[in-house]
């Protein structure tokens, strides 16, 4: 009998487990401290950026790099893009920090952001913000979006949860903007159980995360930053590790997800060519289907995302066979409650399609060319392409 095929499997291993085992029993501290310094720097060096900052979620990811702007000053006003084909927490900071915020329709081939949208939003709505999302891995039309980005005065951030060591134009997606999310959930490329990252070549960003994510206090701070507000506000000695100097959070994550995401580090290079392969032996066999394309070489692909007509059909069809599948991402953000309630309607054509045609089918590491075929095989029993 054929096994069942899921969305995701664990990157976690059990000799990983074992080995966190014994860490934890040797007596290592398990809150936040020494492995999360390391795993942030040598996560910084696999991705090419000056700075990360772990945290313990990429949904906190996305709401610690767009609230350090705010408190850093940077922005011209509070208002926002993003993108529709996204993910709730790619825009709900947005929402809970205040900013007008509008939805730019996706791009019929990347399905990141329409450029001709784009543009008519930002010339229309004159945002500070812009936070994008690398749909399933694939990379968005960085480059335009960059030059609209630079016409427009606008701060670019890349929601990279998806897209971990995707590249584009020899750059690892996440450090093409102002700074990059990612996340370290249960089926996302690598797993630290629950956590997340943000990474940034500013050090000013970089100093202001680091603040916000524990408190607002100044304990995590280079030493002449803790000086500078020390003297700034008069503080002395027995105050300083007690004082708050921004509204800050706690989105901090601990030293054990830390000791495992270092593992999982090792073996991220790997797993992205597992992914990318099963993404190429998809296309082979739906040619008849929509196939997202992109930029994005390599390609650390998150899943395969196509369109048909009869989607509840084929889930079912592929449920009964014991094959995991769901909408693509989630559809149009515009069309979810949170949003409609707030803003009602939007008229946003590609992001429609999407909503109500899309679907992705597994793709992860443990799968190889005989389970593809299987998916492949099962799927075109039923599915019906969407012209």
């Amino acid at each position: 009998m054929s096994r069942s095929i899921h969305l995701a499997e664990d990157t976690i291993t059990k000799s990983e487990l074992t080995e966190l085992s014994e860490w934890m029993l040797a007596g290592n501290r398990l809150t936040k401290s020494h492995e999360t310094v390391l795993f942030e720097e040598e996560f910084a060096k696999w991705m090419g950026s000056r700075y990360a900052v772990f945290v313990n979620s990429g949904s906190s990811a996305n709401l610690l790099m767009i609230y350090a702007q705010k408190e850093l000053g940077r922005l011209k006003n509070m208002r926002a893009i993003a993108p529709a084909v996204s993910w709730v927490t790619t825009v709900s900071p947005l929402l809970q920090f205040g900013f007008d915020t509008k939805l730019c329709d996706c791009d019929n081939s990347t399905l990141g952001l329409d450029l001709d949208h784009l543009e008519t939003l930002c010339r229309e709505h004159d945002p500070s913000v812009l936070i994008l999302v690398h749909v399933l891995g694939h990379s968005n039309n960085v480059a335009e979006i960059k030059q609209i980005c630079d016409k427009y005065d606008i701060i670019l951030l890349e929601d990279s949860c998806e897209a971990l060591g995707s590249e584009y134009r020899g750059a690892k997606l996440g450090t093409l903007g102002n700074a990059g999310s990612f996340s370290f959930y249960y089926g996302h490329h690598i797993s630290t159980i629950e956590g997340g990252m943000v990474v940034t070549d500013d050090y000013e960003l970089y100093q202001m995360m680091l603040s916000l994510r524990s408190h607002g206090w100044s304990r995590d701070l280079a030493h002449e930053k803790r000086e500078a507000l020390t003297k700034e506000y008069s503080v002395d000695e027995f105050r300083n590790l007690y004082t708050f100097y921004h509204a800050g959070f706690n989105l901090r994550s601990t030293d054990l997800q830390a000791r495992l995401g270092r593992s999982q580090l090792t073996k991220l290079g790997a797993i992205a060519k597992v992914r990318e392969q099963n993404f190429e032996e998809y296309r082979s066999g739906l040619q008849d289907f929509f196939v997202q394309t992109s930029e994005a070489d390599p390609l650390s692909s998150f899943a395969y995302g196509t369109f048909v007509q009869n989607r509840l059909e084929v889930y079912e069809h592929l449920k009964a066979n014991e094959i995991e599948c769901r909408p693509l991402i989630c559809g149009n953000i515009a069309r979810h409650p949170f949003w409609l309630t707030a803003n009602g309607p939007e008229n946003l054509p590609n992001a429609d399609t999407v909503h109500d045609f899309g679907i992705y089918l597994p793709n992860h590491h443990n799968l190889n060319s005989k389970d593809i075929d299987r998916v492949t095989r099962v799927f075109l029993e039923v599915a019906r392409p969407k012209n």
